[in-house]
């Protein structure tokens, strides 16, 4: 099977979609804005007509630029954003409630006595991060009417007609029982959703509907959540193999295989994807603001835009004292802690931008190690190397400082868009599924390879500095 498929991938911040044929590679590309609008009492809101428009405007632009017919679509989804909508009419009912909307800690704390028999069940730890605490949310503020779902089932419905989400999303919601991976029972009973009409767990590769919004009848045949698209697309498929990708967010992923990791290191534990029926799974961790950070520093007048990190940052030779906890929307695994706020330390006279940089750049590497070191515990050994993607690989200060904290190569994927290609390798998956998962797959190779230029002893120093920082702000709650 030669023909093209489009791969679209609608995420935080913007839609991005390709046309990849696998002789020629990508010959079609689009992309479209989207604004997550941020208020008081951590609200993160996106418009769902904004999420369905931009998904519309960039497939139509990759088609445009590739000037052929695609095969099939693959989409790929941004996970634990939820809306509620008329399954009739398709009408959004609420805004959609972002993946880093914190509204639900209160619904967390007063479902506590609940956590470990969730986290038992759906391998998750109860958190505001995660679907389910912002659907009881929706259904307990704003509206009984309609279906609550994540945003894929009612992109998914808009596009097709079909209410469906895949396996892997599923299992970003925590109501997914994470052996059997279909919905449990006990798990919506503790949030209070088991009368909700939920969709149908479909494999992530397969025919779930047709498509007329991008010209004639285009089967839909690729669905899967952002982060393990990228997972697949990094050729990560074998226990032990890693990634991180620096978006928005920074989300490293590990592959360990048929069988749910057991572990205690604060990861997630998630399917990965599921084909054929089968499940693979992976560990899972979070940090909340990476590319948000720097925004927010941007916001600040300190930077233009993440292009100043290099040329800011490398004018300083270190962080001059300076520690930052970049923890602007919580802490995530393995601390799990979203009520925190972050932290800037070791300001003085001579503190400059670069300083800032510098110590912004750290934060969010000691982060990563945080889970790197995590996810070596539950594997049993040592991660070899990271595999990276997402907009903030661009900087070079920061990886270069993640190769120096975490004490392991760095290898910058040299394909962008690899959530996107993700989601291209399971739509072609679901329209040939006599193809082998390796066969969808995009060549791996790097563009940049980070090796730590520091010794362990000055990594552990500066991560020792950073945990300091860490300890005394959940000493203060």
């Amino acid at each position: 099977m030669t023909d093209p498929v489009l791969a679209i991938d609608q995420g935080t911040s913007g839609t991005k979609a390709l046309v990849i044929c696998p002789e020629r590679g990508v010959i079609g590309s689009g992309s479209a804005p989207v604004r997550p609008r941020y208020g008081s009492g951590g609200t993160v809101e996106a418009d769902p007509a904004e999420l369905l428009a931009s998904v519309l405007d960039a497939g139509a632009q990759a088609l445009a630029e590739a000037g052929e017919p695609v095969a099939a679509v693959g989409l790929a989804n941004q996970g634990e954003t939820v809306l509620a909508w008329d399954p009739a009419t398709g009408r959004p009912l609420t805004e959609a409630l972002v993946w880093q909307d914190r509204r639900t800690e209160g619904l967390c704390t007063g479902l506590a006595a609940h956590a470990e028999e969730l986290r038992r069940l759906t391998g998750l730890p109860l958190d505001p991060y995660f679907a389910a605490p912002k659907m009881a949310w929706i259904r307990r503020e704003l509206t009984r009417e309609g279906v609550v779902t994540t945003s894929d089932s009612w992109l998914v419905h808009r596009l097709t007609g079909a209410f469906v989400t895949d396996a892997a999303t599923a299992g970003r919601t925590q109501l997914l029982d994470l052996h059997d991976t279909d919905w449990s029972p006990p798990a919506l009973e503790i949030f209070g959703l088991s009368d909700e009409r939920l969709p149908a767990v479909v494999d992530c590769a397969g025919p779930v509907g047709t498509t007329t919004s991008f010209g004639g009848d285009i089967p839909l045949t690729g669905l899967l959540v952002d982060q393990q698209a990228a997972l697949l697309a990094q050729n990560a498929v074998e226990p032990g193999n890693a990634k991180c990708t620096y978006g928005t967010g920074a989300f490293l992923l590990a592959q360990t295989g048929s069988r749910p990791s057991t572990g205690s290191s604060g990861l997630v534990s998630c399917v990965a994807w599921r084909f054929g029926g089968r499940a693979s799974y992976c560990l899972d961790g979070q940090v909340y603001t990476a590319a948000s950070a720097v925004r927010w520093l941007t916001g600040l007048g300190v930077i233009s835009g993440a292009a100043d990190l290099d040329p800011i940052g490398s004018a300083v030779p270190d962080s001059g004292g300076v520690t930052f906890v970049p923890a602007l929307a919580g802490l995530a695994a393995p601390w799990w802690r979203g009520d925190l706020r972050g932290s800037v330390t070791g300001l003085g006279l001579d503190t400059t931008a670069g300083h800032l940089v510098r110590a912004l750049c750290e934060g969010i590497a000691a982060q990563v190690v945080a889970l790197a070191e995590a996810a070596a515990a539950d594997l049993g050994s040592p991660l070899t190397a990271l595999r990276v993607d997402g907009g903030l690989t661009r900087s070079a200060l920061l990886m270069q400082t993640q190769a120096d904290l975490l004490q392991r190569p760095v290898e910058v994927s040299a394909l962008p868009d690899v959530t996107a290609l993700g989601a291209g390798a399971v739509a072609r998956l679901g329209l040939d599924p006599r193809l082998d998962v390796r066969q969808v797959m995009p060549r791996w190779k790097p563009s940049a390879v980070y090796e730590p230029r520091i010794g362990p002893d000055e990594a552990a120093a500066r991560l020792d500095g950073f945990r300091a920082a860490v300890d005394t702000l959940l000493e203060r709650t």
